[in-house]
């Protein structure tokens, strides 16, 4: 089922949700469309029957630069309401337990980089190109300052966030953003086969990984572990008191592929 509005554009077959941004000429972001993500991703995180969500953009010349300097100039500043997701609807949206994907095509800097660096893997074309360039404005990369020296070697994130240099889709596969490069005209086919597989894989088991990643950057080791064997975060003493923590045990048991029902 596809559903066209406007700025942001949806298409929901089985367990999966995609998510298309769709602002000419560049899909830049302004404070309605990120609110418009955020209400979409709140209903994606909201709804039992979703279990993976895919984040592209239309168009093959931009991903998304970021925030729309054209509302910013007409006075839209950088504490505009953006939903209860942030900016993009992804970078602070709460309790978000299902994998999110990233199609990147063409341009991606700025605040389209911070969005794809919000969802959970990235996939590129072999077009795309990438840049932190807030500095030659006189400005922060918030979100990324934050998240990059986190997933890539430290020295080489603050690189990219000091000199905002363009780096291309082989360079961001070696640092390891991406899952891997595509031909443009290929990508998102690969991004709905992986979507399918992580569709068929057990929900109550990604939600948890995802609540012990985010609460673990701020625990030592040991303390996130006493955590977990404790039970002491609810996605984990769901998934041990559901149904298929005992599916899974029996399939295995019994030589076959379990059947996921999220309870």
């Amino acid at each position: 089922m596809t559903q066209p509005e406007g700025p942001i554009r949806t298409r929901r077959e089985g367990g999966i949700l995609e998510v298309t941004l769709d602002r000419p000429k560049a899909n830049a972001i302004d404070a309605p469309t990120s609110r418009i993500m955020s209400e979409t991703f709140r209903e994606f995180r909201d709804d039992p029957d979703l279990r993976v969500a895919i984040l592209r953009a239309e168009g093959e010349k931009f991903f998304c630069p970021g925030w729309d300097l054209k509302a910013a100039a007409e006075g839209e500043g950088a504490d505009a309401d953006y939903g209860v997701g942030g900016f993009g609807g992804l970078q602070e949206l709460p309790h978000l337990g299902k994998p999110v994907i990233c199609a990147v095509n063409g341009i991606c800097f700025g605040g389209g980089l911070e969005l794809a660096l919000s969802c959970d893997i990235i996939l590129a074309s072999s077009n795309a190109t990438f840049a932190l360039p807030e500095i030659r404005s006189g400005t922060i990369a918030d979100a990324a300052t934050l998240k990059l020296p986190k997933r890539i070697p430290y020295h080489v994130a603050m690189d990219l966030l000091l000199t905002g240099r363009w780096f291309d889709a082989e360079e961001a596969l070696r640092w390891g953003l991406l899952r891997e490069i595509t031909a443009p005209e290929e990508l998102l086919a690969k991004t709905w086969e992986l979507a399918r597989l992580l569709e068929s894989g057990p929900p109550l088991v990604y939600a948890a990984i995802k609540e012990v990643v985010r609460d673990a950057e701020a625990l030592r080791f040991q303390d996130a572990m006493n955590r977990m064997t404790k039970r002491q975060y609810a996605s984990i003493d769901k998934l041990y008191a559901s149904e298929d923590q005992l599916e899974g045990a029996r399939a295995f048991a019994e030589k076959r592929d379990p059947v996921w029902k999220g309870r």
